[in-house]
């Protein structure tokens, strides 16, 4: 499962990133790359969405290795 720990961290944190720009900047670096609300980047934003979904699953196993 470590695996897909550091592969969804990486998409949120990706995510995150995106976030922040378009906060502070009104860019939407997914749109830019892929095209606005194609399917490749509605694919992404899927899959980051899920992956933030996956990580509330940290707070369980974090609280078992105390």
């Amino acid at each position: 499962m470590k695996w897909c720990d550091n592969i969804s961290l990486t998409l949120v944190i990706i995510g995150a990133i995106n976030w922040l720009l378009v906060g502070l900047f009104s860019f939407d670096l997914v749109a830019f790359i892929f095209g606005n609300m194609t399917l490749i980047s509605r694919i992404i934003y899927t899959l980051v969405g899920l992956c933030g979904l996956y990580l509330i699953s940290l707070y369980g196993r974090i609280n078992k290795e105390q």
